[in-house]
């Protein structure tokens, strides 16, 4: 009896290392939770290329997107249209060139001026014989820039002839009817008339005189004159 009470002792001592052995045993069963696996190689490198080609994608959409901003920027600043001016023609602060104003490159219509119209006196001959007549001539020059009109008619035009003081002959005296006759005479041109002389002497109004210019050598004196203005005298001798 003794050894049966050693036996039941020994089994109900051995009892609890069944189960412990029963625990221990059930850590490989299904629903135990188990250590977490972590992500392998390939993996990392397919998410860090993933990342740096969406990096890649927004830097693109950002620089594309700043382009079209200047270029829209860009385009609204430049003129749709330009206008060529000289240098000369462009207006400077506080000088701005006005309505009606004239641009200091243009240069001005010449206008004609009158006063630079001249009347020259001439004889075809320096000298004359006895039964030689002098040609008489008067020349109308235009020395200004500008064309002018000139009235050369026989009512401007008179022929002067003087000894001295003595008035011998003037183209008016005899004068049976006179016109007008405006000529454009351009710049730097002239009109030529011609007078033969009879070598006659006159009066005004064409009163009757028998005296005659003399002869052996005397000398006289051709003034042609034109309206108001009148030519510096021309000498010639008769014989």
């Amino acid at each position: 009896m003794a050894n049966q009470g050693k036996n039941q002792s020994s089994a109900r001592t051995s009892a609890p290392a069944k189960g412990s052995a029963r625990n221990s045993g059930g850590a490989g069963r299904p629903g135990t939770p188990t250590q977490s696996r972590r992500p392998s190689p390939a993996v990392y490198r397919r998410r860090r290329q993933f990342v740096f080609g969406a990096l890649l994608l927004v830097i693109a959409l950002v620089v594309a997107g700043v382009m079209a901003i200047s270029g829209a920027l860009a385009s609204k600043s430049e003129p749709q249209a330009i206008n060529t001016v000289e240098p000369s023609q462009v207006p400077t602060q506080g000088n701005a060139p006005t309505a009606g104003t004239a641009s200091p490159s243009a240069k001005p219509t010449p206008v004609c001026d009158l006063n630079l119209v001249t009347v020259a006196a001439a004889t075809d001959k320096p000298a004359y014989g006895a039964e030689e007549k002098p040609l008489l001539t008067m020349t109308i020059t235009n020395g200004g820039t500008a064309p002018c009109e000139v009235n050369v008619g026989t009512s401007q035009m008179e022929y002067v002839v003087m000894s001295g003081s003595d008035r011998i002959f003037s183209s008016k005296d005899c004068q049976a009817g006179s016109e007008d006759l405006v000529k454009t005479i351009q710049p730097g041109k002239s009109e030529t008339a011609n007078f033969p002389w009879q070598r006659n002497r006159t009066l005004e109004g064409c009163a009757a005189i028998d005296a005659k210019p003399g002869t052996g050598g005397a000398y006289y004196t051709f003034e042609a004159r034109l309206g108001n203005k009148s030519s510096a005298k021309a000498v010639f001798q008769l014989n």
